[in-house]
């Protein structure tokens, strides 16, 4: 039986980085993955969906190429090369995975693994199943996307993120459920690449985890592009024929209405893959299949941890990957390295970014979130129209907010829509966990001509000294 100090369950981005840190710590380590490392966000995920929204970006630009004086004539899309090129992307990021498990010395156990308690992991491969034995074990399994209950997908008509990453056809009319981020990725990528493309959000915004002044201006962006989106509306019943659904929904004003679509697909959020590995047996708790950990990853189990979506949200894979990197510290700590000091995640510091068209991020508390914890405030707002670089880019549509707690200048939260804003939230990002204040983002000298300017006018904004606007 191979023993190790570490065995980590499952290879995407907080289960690979984990072991990762585990080697470098100079831990034995293992992985077992049962499909294929760097797991759902190298491969399926965020990577190749943000090759996807390139392409699209792309074709979205040459269609606009007079606007910039340029002349480019016949422009279009080829699905199956778009398609590919993304596919190309994932394979390449996998391949680097397995390199790093290399380079790290790390075994990798190809098949799925079940918990057996004891520090044992069985693991049954295509051919032969072992027994692995470890200190340590981190589940990192990871979640999949939530069916709808009464139209469950099947890759035909009815699809995931998975299968609208890899289309046989595109579609004409095409009924995205859900606007969370990968809900209105993919409405973006479409509705970029030419299918009429239709979004129902149950609740009354889009995008409803962000700042309501985003939700507002991206709907306005999204409905100028062409997409119709309802809010505060449902999908109650789906009918699937050979060539299309037919989907009943429910308005806000409680009518339903039929509607004719080639395609569906179901973002409505992600179930955590903790069945059937093993958990209930050795005791480990949870509700409705998300892992109760602690700030450092353990569970109720000794020698059993948790990271990533298996537990509480954000399920970010940069969350995943934090969590990781803080358990595999813990371990060591714990198998007696005293040169490492593991800090608990602090949720308020993990942004949060969506690569529509246009892109948004954000940081820490919404100006309703704020008030609602009691603090008063200072919010300030810089339009992208007062940008130079902005305006050169071809890029004018956006703003910048932030919300400070106005009596000690902490700064609460930022949230931004516009070109590339994906890129600048982690300024803000370093501004929060360095625990700053309006002093010092005011002091900061920032670039000429950038789009981060904005961030310091919004900064400025907010105690009246904006510039340029």
């Amino acid at each position: 039986m191979a023993e190790y100090d570490v065995i980590v369950l499952g290879s995407g981005p907080g289960g690979y980085v984990s072991a990762i840190r585990c080697a470098q710590l100079g831990l034995k380590t293992a992985i077992v993955e049962r499909e294929n490392l760097g797991g759902i966000c190298l491969n399926w995920g965020c990577i190749p969906t943000k090759a996807l929204l390139r392409s699209a970006e792309v074709l979205h630009n040459m269609k606009h190429a007079a606007d910039y004086g340029l002349a480019a004539d016949n422009i279009r899309a080829d699905l199956d090369a778009v398609v590919k090129r993304s596919r190309g992307v994932a394979k390449q990021l996998n391949q680097g995975v397995t390199h790093l498990m290399k380079k790290n010395k790390i075994t990798v156990h190809m098949g799925q693994g079940t918990l057996k308690g004891g520090g044992k992991i069985e693991v049954k491969g295509e051919k032969t199943t072992e027994t692995l034995s470890a200190k340590h074990i981190i589940v990192a399994t990871g979640a999949r996307a939530r069916d709808l209950p009464f139209a469950p997908a099947d890759g035909k008509r009815v699809w995931t993120y998975r299968h609208a990453m890899v289309p046989a056809e595109l579609p004409s009319k095409l009924l995205v459920i859900g606007s969370g981020a990968i809900g209105i990725e993919f409405a973006s990528f479409y509705n970029d690449m030419g299918s009429e493309v239709t979004v129902v959000e149950m609740m009354d915004r889009m995008v409803p985890v962000e700042d309501a002044d985003v939700s507002a201006f991206l709907e306005k962006a999204l409905k100028k592009q062409g997409m119709t989106i309802l809010t505060g509306a449902g999908v109650e019943a789906i009918e699937v024929s050979a060539t299309g659904i037919t989907a009943k929904i429910k308005s806000k004003d409680g009518k339903v209405s039929e509607g004719q679509f080639s395609h569906v697909i179901v973002a409505i959020g992600i179930v955590p893959n903790t069945e059937n590995i093993g958990l209930e047996a050795i005791g480990v708790k949870s509700e409705k299949g998300i892992i109760a950990i602690d700030a450092l990853g353990h569970t109720n189990v000794a020698g059993i941890w948790a990271i990533g979506d298996v537990t509480a949200g954000p399920w970010l894979a940069h969350k995943a990957s934090h969590e990781g990197v803080i358990a595999a510290e813990a371990i060591a700590q714990a198998l007696g390295n005293k040169d490492v000091h593991p800090h608990g995640m602090d949720k308020a510091n993990i942004p949060g970014c969506t690569y529509c068209h246009p892109q948004i991020a954000s940081v820490g508390l919404t100006e309703a979130k704020a008030r609602e914890a009691g603090y008063t405030i200072k919010v300030g707002t810089f339009p992208f129209i007062g940008n130079g670089k902005a305006i050169a880019l071809g890029e004018p549509e956006g703003f910048i907010k932030t919300v400070f707690d106005a009596k000690t200048g902490e700064l609460l939260g930022a949230h931004m829509v516009g070109a590339e804003v994906t890129e600048l939230i982690q300024g803000y990002v370093i501004g929060k966990t360095l625990e700053t204040t309006e002093a010092e983002l005011m002091a900061t000298v920032f670039p000429h001509p950038t789009l981060s300017e904005m961030m310091h006018e919004s900064v400025l904004a907010a105690y009246g000294r904006a510039v340029h606007v």
